[in-house]
């Protein structure tokens, strides 16, 4: 063991690191020495160092260094009521007085997770009265593999494994979560995907559609589930699990086609749809839910992300009215979590949910903000970098091309034009994430028409500087 005097600060200095943290460079080297990060290739931030954030405030972040930026991606496409609302603090503090912890298992229950689910039945669609709680979306979608295969087995079909995903979908990162989601770097570490996981082609129109038109290309995937169904036999397959937009997979919004011909599909054969509802969920897509959105018919929804505004761990699987009576009575469901339904997390998403509906913050979404963050996102893809944009409600993406009548891709590995005009976003004060070559936004809700100007100004000057780059490096080759 490292000798703490030497390598990181005593405990009495806990609580001074956080209140009155110690210079950039000293925060920069305890966390390489200490602080393994997500999706991050580890010696390389180690040499660079990492930005610290301190503080955020409303749609604003600020770092170690006094520097401001916007934040584009509301967190990690969660904190959908904007930074520092102090009502879910004392919502926070208040149950942690009261009630700071207790499981829901034994047949016991508690207030806040009651409110919660009756809340979340209330603002679900159709019949999704129903909640099995978790701490992320990926334990979430853990719990559908689950739900799903007791459900088939409850209803003696134990043979119905199978679960239909999509390439490129996102579904978490947990085994089960990473195996849902068809993600080829993710699948290569750690012997993924899982048994009886089964993935079909993505609606990526831009940059696999070809000479088909978006409506054509649109229906051409659905039905590859239909394949899929033939091909592995209907008396084997569980469910299909999809995002309404894909998100991490770089704001995927599929063709008008698309969703109709899988919820006819899904109608027509014995099988569960499961819609991931982790990112699209609680306003961003312009609805509560992209459900909604698109005219879904799900069985089940995971929930996540925008529960809690991100300011609490929460996450969960609402399913409908059938689902939970078969599950019900089909014995004991031998699945749970230390943390599932936690009563602070239940009661800052309970306060978070009365902020979202109260100051009718998704009406504002649907009818004024996200219409306007169209309208200004589309002239980005005027620009000689920019190949297609794409958006629905307030998350949007820019494919970047150096060829936009050939709607072609850069020469050079994948993601380094992201990856530059990344670089060149930060250097602008706006967080905006690079997807391969896809550039990514998905901004607090609570955005002014003021914040959206400065976001597509400091988009626009990141382009500009990517551009030149790009020009300057030789990078600006098709392949």
């Amino acid at each position: 063991m490292n000798d703490a005097s030497t390598h990181c600060p005593d405990m009495g200095s806990a609580m001074n690191i956080l209140t009155n943290h110690p210079p950039t460079a000293e925060l920069q080297r305890l966390d390489a020495a200490h602080h393994m990060h997500p999706f991050t290739a580890g010696a390389e931030l180690a040499k660079k160092g990492a930005r610290i954030i301190t503080r955020a405030d409303g749609v604003t972040l600020t770092d170690s260094e006094g520097r401001t930026f916007l934040d584009g991606m509301a967190g990690l496409w969660c904190v959908n009521i904007g930074y520092g609302r102090s009502e879910l603090a004392e919502a926070a503090a208040r149950q942690m007085r009261e009630l700071p912890y207790y499981n829901t298992f034994f047949q016991t229950s508690h207030v806040p997770v009651i409110a919660l689910s009756a809340k979340l039945a209330e603002l679900t669609p159709n019949d999704l009265n129903h909640v099995f709680y978790a701490g992320s979306g990926s334990e979430a979608n853990d719990t559908n593999i689950r739900l799903a295969r007791h459900y088939w087995s409850a209803r003696g079909k134990p043979q119905k494994k199978i679960i239909i995903s999509r390439k490129n979908a996102y579904h978490g990162s947990t085994m089960g979560g990473a195996s849902l989601g068809g993600m080829q770097p993710m699948h290569a570490q750690g012997g993924l995907p899982i048994a009886d996981i089964h993935h079909i082609d993505q609606p990526d129109w831009y940059l696999e559609g070809g000479e088909h038109s978006p409506e054509e290309f649109g229906l051409e995937r659905a039905r590859q589930l239909e394949q899929a169904i033939e091909t592995l036999g209907e008396d084997n397959i569980a469910a299909f699990i999809a995002e309404p937009v894909q998100g991490a997979g770089g704001v995927i919004v599929p063709p008008e086609t698309y969703w109709p011909e899988l919820q006819r599909i899904c109608d027509a054969h014995e099988i569960l749809l499961i819609v991931d509802e982790v990112i699209c969920g609680f306003g961003r897509t312009g609805n509560w839910f992209g459900t909604e959105t698109f005219g879904l018919r799900p069985d089940i929804i995971t929930i996540a992300k925008g529960l809690s505004s991100g300011y609490a761990p929460i996450g969960g699987s609402v399913v409908t009215d059938h689902v939970a009576e078969v599950i019900d009575n089909g014995g004991d469901f031998n699945h749970g979590y230390t943390y599932s339904g936690h009563p602070v997390a239940a009661a800052v998403a309970l306060e978070n949910l009365r902020i979202l509906q109260e100051e009718k913050i998704i009406d504002r979404v649907r009818d004024d903000i996200a219409p306007y963050l169209a309208e200004k996102w589309g002239q980005l893809a005027e620009h000689p970098l920019v190949g297609y944009s794409n958006i629905c409600g307030m998350m949007a993406s820019l494919a970047l091309t150096p060829d936009k009548s050939a709607r072609a891709v850069f020469a050079a590995e994948r993601g380094t034009a992201g990856l530059i005009c990344r670089g060149h976003s930060f250097d602008s004060g706006l967080v905006m994430r690079h997807v391969g070559d896809r550039m990514v936004i998905s901004p607090p809700l609570v955005m002014t028409r003021p914040d959206v100007d400065s976001l597509i100004e400091r988009a626009g000057r990141a382009l500009d500087l990517t551009h030149r780059e790009l020009i300057d490096k030789g990078l600006m080759v098709a392949a």
